[in-house]
């Protein structure tokens, strides 16, 4: 049975994290995915360490199933032959600083005039408009600018840090693959592709569309967004992280009444049901009393005493523990081919087989003379 993707021809220009994620789900959904690489370095995560046998294990999470055709666009023969590709395909995407791509001569308007249908999508730190589209920036300026960092974090402390990059993947990649999707099912009834343009803070601040919607719909009257205070970050004391007594952490989101109650009973305290939801100093001593509670037993306490229970309440993995999580194994995310065990994507429509990621350039005459060009 064919994939969803099936037909579908991209030319990945992209650097990285942001788009190569995004291509990465687009072949797993079984799209053509050729990615043009610079002559010599090609892209940039090849080359960034662990190393495994002179290449990047990032650069291999990332490009499997992909080939590689290596043009150099600084040059007047580099731009001619991509301008003769994209006739050939549906999708291109880009991830360079706003601009770059207009000074190579291949803007979005040049493409589009060699292919109407084209679908062309840049991913950016600020997005193509706006003061600071030009701004140098990575994951963590992103958030900070869009204000999801800054609602992480225990009242009066620091923002907490993201251990994962939010605004590439979150911001990025996904909304990426949102806006090329839209545009192919638009093309279906039109015939004309579309300029997609993404930017990283603008896609951060989806992560707070829920949190700030009493602010804008309210006014001053809501006030603004608090670190640590919140319902839904430290506010409330049924959902929250809680140390045990092996320095190792449970995390309870026990927000309904029927969940947070089964948890007071569990641990003998239903008194404690009461300050649950209370965002005062009420909340926090229930908060104080929770962490006394599981302060004193270890973890394996507690997973023992709540896995048979469904009270939304689970362990904090830490390291390789979640390589050998049974819900995680039965989905099928990890598979092991020699010695590498490769993450999948998320979305499952069949059988994908995995090719290795490939080298410099190796598909560059495939890829040509799949066009019609030498």
């Amino acid at each position: 049975m064919a994939l969803p993707l099936t037909g579908v021809k991209v030319l990945d220009l992209s650097r990285l994290l942001p788009g190569p994620y995004a291509t990465l789900v687009l072949a797993d959904l079984g799209a053509t995915v050729d990615k043009v690489e610079e002559p010599g370095t090609g892209d940039y995560t090849r080359h960034m360490p662990p190393l495994k046998d002179d290449t990047s294990a990032l650069f291999l999470g990332l490009n499997r199933n992909k080939r590689s055709l290596e043009l150099d666009l600084k040059t007047a023969a580099g731009v001619a032959t991509l301008k003769a590709l994209v006739k050939h395909y549906d999708v291109l995407i880009e991830s360079f600083r706003p601009g770059v791509m207009a000074r190579l001569g291949c803007s979005y308007e040049v493409l589009a005039a060699e292919n109407p249908r084209l679908i062309f999508c840049s991913i950016s730190g600020y997005g193509q408009t706006g003061p600071d589209r030009l701004k140098a920036g990575h994951d963590l300026n992103y958030i900070a600018r869009s204000g999801a960092l800054a609602y992480g974090g225990v009242d009066g402390g620091a923002p907490a840090f993201p251990g994962v990059q939010m605004a590439d993947i979150g911001g990025g990649s996904l909304f990426a693959l949102v806006g090329i999707l839209a545009a192919l099912h638009e093309r279906h009834q039109t015939g004309k592709g579309r300029f997609v343009d993404v930017s990283m803070t603008d896609g951060s601040m989806a992560f707070l569309h829920m949190h700030l919607a009493s602010r804008l719909v309210m006014g001053a009257e809501a006030g603004p967004l608090m670190r640590g205070r919140e319902a839904l970050n430290g506010g409330y004391a049924c959902y929250g992280l809680y140390r045990t007594q092996d320095d190792r952490w449970l995390a309870v989101g026990s927000l309904e009444p029927k969940f947070f109650q089964g948890v007071c009973a569990a641990i003998g305290r239903p008194e404690l049901l009461e300050g649950a939801y209370d965002t005062g100093e009420g909340g926090q001593r229930t908060r104080r009393e929770l962490e006394q509670v599981f302060a004193s037993q270890p973890l394996a306490h507690w997973v023992g005493l709540f896995s048979p229970l469904d009270l939304c309440v689970e362990p904090v993995r830490e390291g390789d523990e979640v390589l050998d999580d049974p819900q995680l194994q039965a989905r099928g995310l990890f598979e092991k081919q020699g010695d590498v065990v490769w993450l999948r994507t998320p979305l499952r429509f069949g059988d994908v087989p995995i090719r290795p990621p490939p080298a410099i350039g190796q598909h560059t005459q495939e890829i040509l003379r799949e066009c019609g060009l030498g």
